[in-house]
């Protein structure tokens, strides 16, 4: 059974940084993975995510040169890093593992869900 910890939220002021962590039980090794918020009454949407064996990282383009997914990431640890970080980037975030095909940013087409760990904005 694959498992998903976040952690790494907390409550900054706007243009301050956070970096989240996504710990995965088992072997991550080629797996896509996604990143996620939710914020109050929003629906899910999709943050970033990164698909090693193509080689390839998307983000959205809401956080598009704040946020990243750096290449240091440890053994069976995702991370990403938020800079520049704006009142309306407060949510809930999660990591999720994809299975199924389809757009990088549906939430349906992945499986493993963590969750989560709130980032709070003030301004």
């Amino acid at each position: 059974q694959v498992q998903l910890v976040e952690s790494g939220g907390g409550s900054v002021q706007a243009g301050g940084s956070l970096r989240l962590s996504c710990e995965v039980s088992g072997n991550m090794y080629r797996r896509s993975i996604g990143w996620f918020r939710q914020g109050p009454g929003k629906e899910r949407e999709g943050v970033a995510a990164i698909y090693p064996a193509a080689g390839i990282i998307y983000y959205a383009d809401s956080v598009k040169g704040r946020f990243t997914i750096p290449q240091d990431n440890a053994e069976n640890t995702l991370y990403l890093q938020m800079d520049s970080l704006k009142p309306e980037d407060t949510a809930m975030y999660y990591c999720a593992i994809k299975r199924y095909d389809g757009i990088w940013s549906d939430p349906n087409t992945y499986l493993y869900w963590g969750q989560g760990t709130q980032v709070t904005v003030s301004s």
